[in-house]
């Protein structure tokens, strides 16, 4: 069984999900070899989220963000947390919701997504930045 572990920095982007597939997978240590194994992508954040969804329509994420924002408003006053401003809490409690990991299939050297879905990236923050995920693969 192989074993390998990357850390991927994911760009900057604005507030909404986002579909990260093709940078995680630029990112991965070597797949096309394993037959059967597991990818495993943890993020490092505690605002931002993974997740799988929908990988053609751009308006399945856009209407997720409104959903979100609706559902957890940022400067809501039963937050007391704002140590970084009105999306702070919101921010935590999205990551919370939506999760910071993933486990994917993988076969035949390819992640075993399903015809229509890809990887998100949930930016719940106004000024995220930079993310980071960790990308461990296991298989033979």
């Amino acid at each position: 069984m192989a074993w390998g572990q990357s850390v991927i920095r994911l760009a900057a982007r604005p507030r909404g999900f986002h579909l990260v597939t093709d940078e995680i997978v630029r990112g991965l240590p070597p797949i096309a070899n394993i037959v059967t194994g597991l990818l495993q992508l943890f993020l490092q954040h505690t605002s931002a989220s993974l997740c799988l969804n929908e990988n053609a329509d751009p308006d399945v994420r856009a209407d997720l963000e409104r959903w979100a924002r609706h559902a957890v408003p940022d400067g809501a006053p039963f937050f007391v947390h704002d140590a970084e401003g009105p999306d702070d809490m919101p921010a935590h409690v999205k990551a919370a919701l939506f999760g910071t990991a993933l486990t994917i299939p993988l076969r035949a050297g390819r992640l075993a997504l399903g015809t229509w879905q890809g990887i998100w990236l949930g930016e719940h923050r106004d000024q995220g930045g930079p993310r980071t995920v960790v990308a461990t693969v296991m298989g033979g």
